[in-house]
């Protein structure tokens, strides 16, 4: 799809703020309010827009623990592959999950209360399952950026 100057404008300030208005996002897009509501229409009919959030703080919603969790398969075939990753989209802990190249096969981004639960997940929804061999956590111990909008550069 190809990008105007005022689709630009009018992503980066969807992604600023999802809630304003139309007239709101026709005003900080220099678009009038049809032309704006039709560009919408397009974004979200091409799957350029996903969906619409709310993004919720980890630590104000009880998840004291944010861990990136390394995983190895036990063998990397498409059965295997394809069961974990079934697995992994059950599991509302997990944040993300990206299968990566290197030493280890998946990355994991995990939420939990506190060590214990963290512990248990890790112990029977990860460990247990057929198709891993082992895993790795590192502790998220700051998040020092964090960002869900992508850089559509006006």
């Amino acid at each position: 799809m190809k990008l105007t100057i005022s689709d630009r404008r009018l992503l980066q300030a969807l992604q600023d703020d999802v809630t304003r208005n139309q007239t709101e996002l026709a005003e900080a897009t220099g678009m009038s309010r049809t032309s704006c509501w039709r560009r919408l229409r397009d974004f979200e009919r091409s799957g350029l827009i996903k969906q619409k959030v709310a993004l919720l703080d980890p630590k104000l919603a009880g998840f004291g623990i944010e861990v990136l969790l390394m995983v190895a398969m036990t063998e990397h075939s498409d059965k295997n592959r394809r069961d974990f990753e079934s697995h992994v989209q059950s599991l509302p802990h997990v944040l993300e999950c990206f299968s990566v190249s290197g030493e280890r096969d998946y990355m994991l981004q995990v939420v939990a209360h506190d060590m214990d639960s963290y512990t248990e997940f890790l112990n029977d929804k990860i460990l247990r399952h057929a198709a891993v061999r082992s895993a790795s956590s590192t502790f998220v111990l700051k998040r020092v950026k964090y960002s869900t909008a992508l850089p559509v550069e006006v």
